[in-house]
């Protein structure tokens, strides 16, 4: 294990915090998108990208959600947790696309985490939608979460075993 890969993590997790963070100042507060609530973007045909504002009190999906304080803090109680056995987990990866893919997930929940602190809930904006059908709205570090998570599950599927490696397979 290189002794960098915690430090490649910790560089795009901090990557992503800043422009999560960055983004959410922008559609917040110089956007105002609480108050404007929709922008339209871009419609190609059936296909369309919208700024839409969704205050996200729950976890993926929306699910869990509580307007209870207490909800709140549990769940960002729960992402700090998580991200610190990714964190350890990130010390010890043994190639650059876990500890970036690791950085990815990281940094993505604790712009969440930001969020739940700042606001009570997760605040998401992306709007994209096909033939009448919307995907969830989500943000940068939702974005960032699901691209690490993609990334890991790829290298565990595809990564050659270390048995293969050895005998040249």
């Amino acid at each position: 294990m290189p002794p960098d890969m915690l430090r490649l993590g910790l560089a795009l997790a901090a990557a992503i915090l800043v422009a999560d963070q960055a983004s959410k100042h922008y559609m917040l507060f110089v956007l105002d998108l609480p108050t404007v609530r929709h922008i339209p973007l871009l419609s190609l045909g059936p296909f369309g990208f919208d700024l839409t504002m969704v205050w996200n009190r729950g976890v993926t999906f929306g699910m869990l959600a509580g307007d209870e304080p207490w909800t709140q803090a549990v769940l960002g109680g729960l992402a700090l947790v998580i991200a610190a056995v990714l964190l350890r987990w990130m010390a010890r990866a043994e190639n650059r696309a876990t500890a970036l893919a690791l950085g990815s997930v990281v940094g993505g929940a604790v712009g969440n985490v930001i969020d739940r602190a700042r606001f009570g809930a997760v605040a998401d904006f992306f709007d994209a939608h096909a033939w009448g059908w919307h995907w969830y709205v989500f943000n940068v570090a939702d974005a960032a979460i699901v691209l690490g998570v993609v990334a890991l599950v790829a290298d565990a599927l595809f990564r050659p075993s270390p048995k293969a490696k050895a005998s040249g397979s």
